[in-house]
């Protein structure tokens, strides 16, 4: 074999086996939590609280006329006896400002605030901490559908711990009319929420879910709240809290049912987005590897780099590849497909059922219908897993050349057909 071969073969073996790896750790740690986490009650009836302090419902809105009046009812409902909703209408250019003040006129638990101008997510979340008097936060979307008892849930942890400064929830997916909507149920299951049970097991969340997450107030204040110029505030808040000390919880009970997108164009707009925050994340918090007192965060920035040199090798072994079979003579050896490695089809389809299985099977406490939705799944590495590669690839160099500065402003997302069974 040649020395170009044998480098060919193994990087072959990094682009395979690393995210089969990956695989198989998550479906470890996700199981180690789960038996530790099925103690708990069902979801649905959560245990009382040695106190109940007060909790205020963030929910910055921007545009969402056709949602903030069925978001805003349903945080409304919280089974949780001392509560505030602060809707931030975040300089929207529809209805939503008359339809939030309707709402304010009808509700005393609601109280709205107007932004003059679009300030982005993250500024429209602290203007609404600084309204309140609560010490508990429970940020979610404009388009959220939150559950009765996920405040109840989430509360639990800042009271039986000081250190905890987030809780982050359990989104579900409420578009599922077409093939996109129908793969991303499985998505937050399989991916989203069996990543998070595992990095709660072996040390850290990379990131809490911006659609539902509660925060101690005086936490996020100490390290200076959400940054304005970051596209995933999200993200950006919980290294903040991680690497000032705070830690961030999981809790799988607290669940909000959500819009995403049914559209190639919404859902590439999406993941561009997250990969993009992901790259800013690393940028930023790179020195935490030359600092021993924040080795707990090394595992998190390790993965974040080898997810992207993965993505990358992914796209020059693709490319050297096509270049071998159009121009053979030309000085490329023979080399072997890096999309499937020859004789590993069965072992890969396996690990991908065999992930989509536990997860439905972890979650199906929350959706009792959640094994139909088996079926799609086998659609995942197709759409999704193309899509989130490239979305990496194309995300840093746009990072590098955005720069820090510049505001992070929301428009409206796809936010596919809802359907409300």
């Amino acid at each position: 074999m040649s020395a170009i071969q044998h480098l060919w073969q193994s990087l072959l073996n990094f682009i395979f086996y690393y995210p089969l790896f990956m695989s198989y750790l998550w479906m470890i740690g996700a199981l180690i939590f789960y038996w530790k986490e099925r103690k708990e009650p069902p979801y649905t009836q959560p245990a009382d609280l040695k106190e109940y302090p007060l909790v205020a419902v963030l929910v910055p809105c921007f545009n969402e006329q056709d949602n903030a009046d069925e978001t805003i009812s349903h945080a409304l409902k919280l089974n949780y006896p001392n509560f505030e909703v602060i809707a931030i209408n975040d300089g929207s250019s529809d209805n939503t400002a008359e339809i939030l003040n309707e709402l304010a006129l009808k509700y005393d638990k609601l109280r709205v605030v107007h932004l003059a101008e679009n300030q982005g997510k993250a500024m429209a979340l602290q203007a609404g901490s600084l309204l309140t008097e609560a010490e508990f936060l429970i940020g979610i979307d404009g388009d959220a559908l939150l559950d009765p008892h996920a405040a109840q849930w989430m509360i639990r942890h800042f009271l039986n711990n000081p250190t905890v400064a987030a809780v982050t929830g359990n989104p579900r997916i409420r578009t599922r009319s077409t093939l996109l909507g129908r793969i991303q149920v499985g998505e937050f299951s399989s991916i989203v929420g069996m990543i998070k049970r595992a990095q709660r097991t072996f040390g850290r969340l990379f990131t809490v879910s911006g659609v539902i997450t509660a925060f101690r107030k005086s936490a996020v204040h100490e390290v200076g709240y959400w940054s304005p110029n970051m596209l995933t505030e999200d993200i950006d808040v919980t290294w903040k809290l991680h690497r000032a000390g705070w830690d961030v919880k999981f809790e799988p009970n607290a669940l909000v049912w959500i819009l995403m997108p049914e559209t190639f164009n919404g859902l590439w707009k999406q993941r561009l987005r997250w990969a993009m925050g992901g790259a800013q994340v690393l940028i930023k918090n790179i020195d935490v590897l030359f600092k021993p007192k924040l080795n707990f965060l090394w595992p998190l920035i390790i993965e974040l780099i080898l997810t992207l040199v993965w993505s990358y090798l992914m796209l020059i072994m693709v490319i050297l590849w096509i270049l071998h079979l159009v121009l053979p003579y030309a000085g490329f050896p023979a080399m072997s497909s890096p999309l499937l490695p020859m004789g590993t089809g069965i072992l890969l389809g396996t690990t991908c059922l065999l992930q989509f299985a536990i997860s439905k099977w972890m979650d199906s406490r929350y959706e009792s219908s959640l094994a139909k939705n088996y079926y799609w799944m086998i659609w995942y590495p197709f759409v999704f897993w193309l899509i989130t590669v490239t979305a990496s690839i194309v995300a840093f160099p746009k990072v590098l050349l955005r720069g820090e500065s510049k505001r992070a402003r929301w428009v409206s997302p796809d936010r596919g057909m809802r359907q409300d069974d």
